[in-house]
């Protein structure tokens, strides 16, 4: 069974909301995290379209960014919209793969398919070969040495919730090897 954005907003609010004062909530258009009193007095991950795919690569996100990067509006970092330069797009393959690896892993959990982005439509190309084989390695090394707090719950909430194992390194490469072909 996979999840749909709403049992993911409910899930991540019996998940999170207590002890990280956040939640995942349905935008409209372009997602974007908004940090505690901004303009709420809780953290929100917004996600765009009320696509669940749109939500675990969001959550994903929050997962990489530490304490000091929850305070500020998207985390504090730098995005280039569609129509980055080959330059822009090599940085931006670069930030993504921690969260394209844990959203591939939470994908798994979740029962959705995961696909890997290069968020530019505009430079005509998918995301590299180097960048799915980066995040496919990041991926494995996340569950060979173990999750942190906030994605390790999340995983096990996920896979609890859709009846699903929770993900083995094997599992990724039969996906991975399966995109291959």
């Amino acid at each position: 069974m996979s999840l749909e954005a709403q049992t993911l907003i409910e899930l991540f609010e019996r998940t999170f909301f207590q002890d990280f004062n956040t939640r995942l909530v349905r935008g409209d258009d372009e997602p974007i995290y908004l940090a505690p009193g901004q303009p709420e007095p809780f953290g929100q991950i917004v996600f765009a379209h009320g696509y669940a795919t749109s939500a675990l690569h969001e959550i994903a996100h929050w997962c990489v960014a530490g304490p000091a990067r929850r305070k500020l509006e998207d985390y504090g970092y730098w995005y280039a919209p569609d129509g980055r330069s080959l330059e822009q797009q090599a940085e931006f393959e670069q930030v993504e793969v921690k969260p394209q690896a844990y959203e591939w892993l939470f994908s798994l959990a979740a029962g959705i398919r995961f696909n890997f982005s290069a968020d530019n439509l505009a430079l005509g190309t998918g995301a590299s070969p180097e960048f799915k084989q980066a995040v496919y390695t990041q991926a494995q090394d996340f569950l060979s040495q173990g999750l942190n707090e906030r994605p390790r719950r999340w995983l096990e909430a996920l896979a609890q919730a859709a009846n699903q194992p929770l993900p083995q390194v094997s599992d990724l490469t039969a996906d991975f090897v399966g995109r291959l072909q």
